[in-house]
């Protein structure tokens, strides 16, 4: 199969190409800005790299020429920015996808995996939250992955798309070099010898999932006639004290921690139901956390004359 992955230089679009280059039969297409992400992450893997923005359609059509499926996870997925622009959110995640849906309509293409997200959109609910909840953005972020899930919907049912929109909970890994989220953050601060950040008590939960679990939930959804919202993540909420405990367990370090008040627009506790991708998809996340938060530390180790860091 042919596969467009927009954003495919970035964390999980790179790891996503790796698991496809390593799968095999697979033609790849990666279309990127290279704003948040770079080629270089995937030079080791096998693909056609196409540098544009989604908001573009000539780059986008162009993209998209022989392609059968495509794998939609280019997005401005900054929370906290997402408050202060909200309208460049809008424009990346909302108008970028509808150019998306629309270059895929024109060119018949019918197979669409969305990269969305579950706390987001659920907003502040009891976990597990599961595709079943009514959704309460309570940030424009969450609302922009709302919107494009709606879109999603719609082209399904107006053109015949088949279009599933995987809710990633909290992704870590490695390729995580240019990421902001938790685990890169304060893997980067520990080999700088900063002080970590966190804003709230730290005993807020997440649901950590692996970057090759996430790819390996992608490839699944390709491979599948699956529609509509599907939850991704491990099922378990871990606090994020916890991440810090380990952290200072696997480096070794004496690692010192300023607390600060809860933001605005942050959710303090979430983790999700993987029922639904069980059944769906047979979506089945393996590696733990202590172990992929040994491998994520290690790659930063062995990459950090690359990342200068």
């Amino acid at each position: 199969m042919k596969i467009l992955v927009t954003g495919g230089a970035g964390f999980v679009g790179s790891n996503l190409v790796a698991r496809l280059d390593a799968l095999g039969g697979h033609e790849i297409v990666v279309l990127d800005n290279e704003v948040s992400g770079a080629r270089a992450a995937i030079a080791d893997c096998a693909h056609t790299f196409i540098a544009g923005d989604i908001t573009d359609p000539i780059a986008v059509e162009r993209a998209m020429e022989g392609v059968e499926a495509v794998v939609h996870l280019a997005a401005d997925t900054r929370v906290i920015p997402s408050i202060e622009a909200p309208r460049f959110n809008f424009d990346v995640n909302v108008a970028g996808s509808l150019v998306i849906l629309e270059t895929m309509r024109k060119l018949g293409i019918k197979r669409l995996v969305n990269a969305s997200t579950g706390g987001a959109i659920i907003g502040d609910a009891t976990p597990p939250v599961h595709e079943g909840m009514v959704a309460a953005p309570l940030s424009p972020y969450g609302a922009s992955k709302l919107a494009v899930e709606g879109y999603c919907s719609a082209y399904a049912a107006s053109y015949g798309m088949n279009a599933a929109s995987l809710r990633f909970s909290n992704v870590y890994g490695p390729r995580s070099w240019h990421k902001g989220s938790v685990v890169a953050l304060f893997i980067k601060q520990i080999l700088k010898g900063e002080t970590l950040t966190v804003y709230g008590d730290g005993g807020q939960t997440r649901d950590y999932v692996h970057a090759r679990d996430l790819a390996d939930g992608i490839v699944a959804a390709l491979g599948s006639d699956v529609s509509g919202p599907v939850q991704l993540g491990t099922g378990i909420g871990t606090p994020l004290d916890e991440i810090i405990d380990l952290l200072r367990e696997i480096s070794g370090e004496d690692i010192a921690v300023d607390y600060k008040p809860f933001r605005a627009g942050e959710i303090v506790h979430n983790w999700c139901d993987i029922g639904h991708a069980r059944a769906a998809i047979g979506y089945d996340p393996k590696i733990g956390l202590a172990e992929g938060l040994e491998e994520t530390w290690r790659w930063f180790v062995d990459n950090r004359e690359k990342l200068a860091l």
